[in-house]
């Protein structure tokens, strides 16, 4: 009976337990982001707003338009795409913050393979 209590009395507690996430700290502003994509770490600048999101990568600039789905998720469509890639909607979620940054997974929209990065603030 002890152990059916102890049992019920940690499962409990270990279920009530939450991650905290302060995703509106990260909604708009300038980012550095780093994602490993096949052993290879890829890195980019970014800023957004409530409306848009510009990214600089390799030296290129690639604009998308920004659409929150709640605090924590939010879809990318590229403004000018130039090929077929481009025009595939990208859906990004917060899966834990800092003070300073944030984890996220992200993948093309409907695409179950998801790739994981993290993103820093910069201002």
């Amino acid at each position: 009976m002890k152990k059916l209590l102890l049992l019920l009395m940690c499962s409990t507690l270990l279920n009530c337990y939450q991650t905290q996430r302060h995703c509106n700290d990260f909604n708009t502003g300038h980012f550095y982001s780093e994602v490993y994509i096949n052993e290879v770490l890829y890195k980019s600048e970014f800023t957004r707003t409530n409306k848009t999101q510009v990214e600089i990568y390799n030296g290129k600039i690639d604009s998308s338009l920004v659409r929150w789905i709640n605090d924590c998720e939010v879809v990318f469509k590229t403004i000018h795409p130039k090929n077929m890639a481009d025009q595939k909607d990208i859906h990004l979620k917060i899966l834990t913050t800092t003070d300073s940054s944030y984890t996220y997974e992200y993948s093309y929209v409907g695409d179950t393979k998801k790739q994981k990065g993290i993103a820093y603030k910069i201002k």
